[in-house]
């Protein structure tokens, strides 16, 4: 199997402090696994290094094939495609559909095709369930929907790896159960790995993964 996620040493820096220390960390492809740790231990700063929001200056990582450390800013969008983020709060835009919302990630992410990007859109809205609510903005939205939006946004570009950060934060455990059966359903469908950031334990319960927990800035797996 080969690795999506690889880090060897590395420290993680949010501005000039110190985040993350000797930090290794191995993930295979078509695996899921959960990020644990207290609210501000650094999980959502991993993260963001993962897809290359926050530069790594130390030690070595790769991610889908891309070496981090030394990553130029024009290779960003061509990781960006091998990736699929979904996000606590959505980040839906607001003024427009939720079929254009995809319709501009695609374009964004080097689609050209009109009639390619609205097959792709409509293909991704359809694996979520929710190609029936393509022409309605966000606010008409629930939160659940919102979601599953925002995980057919993920899928777009048919990525190796899924990095969610809290995807359940904002949605009560009813919703929060189905978004997560949706993603894992989608996940192996698709032969995607999952990196999920989350402090519900619950949730951790009742979906089996590896678990590796984010603690006093080390990364350890729990067994």
């Amino acid at each position: 199997m080969s690795t999506v996620i690889s880090l060897r040493n590395a420290k993680i820096y949010q501005q000039e402090k110190l985040i993350l220390d000797q930090l290794d960390l191995e993930l295979e492809e078509k695996t899921f696994a959960y990020l644990i740790g207290k609210t501000g231990s650094g999980k959502s700063s991993l993260l963001k290094t993962l897809y290359a929001e926050l530069p790594l200056t130390e030690g070595t990582g790769s991610v889908c094939g891309f070496e981090l450390k030394g990553l130029k800013r024009k290779q960003i969008p061509f990781l960006r495609r091998k990736i699929g983020i979904v996000f606590q709060d959505f980040q839906l835009l607001t003024d427009r559909n939720v079929l254009d919302n995809l319709k501009f990630v695609l374009g964004a992410t080097g689609w050209s095709d009109k009639k390619l990007i609205e097959q792709r859109a409509m293909n991704c809205l359809q694996l979520v369930g929710i190609e029936k609510k393509a022409k309605d903005f966000p606010h008409q939205l629930s939160g659940g929907e919102q979601q599953r939006v925002s995980i057919a946004r993920a899928l777009l570009n048919k990525p190796t790896l899924i990095l969610a950060d809290e995807p359940t934060g904002n949605l009560d455990p009813a919703t929060s159960k189905e978004i997560m059966e949706l993603l894992l359903a989608v996940a192996k469908e698709e032969n995607t790995a999952i990196l999920m950031a989350t402090h519900d334990m619950q949730m951790v319960a009742h979906f089996p993964g590896r678990i590796l927990e984010v603690s006093e800035g080390k990364v350890i797996e729990q067994r």
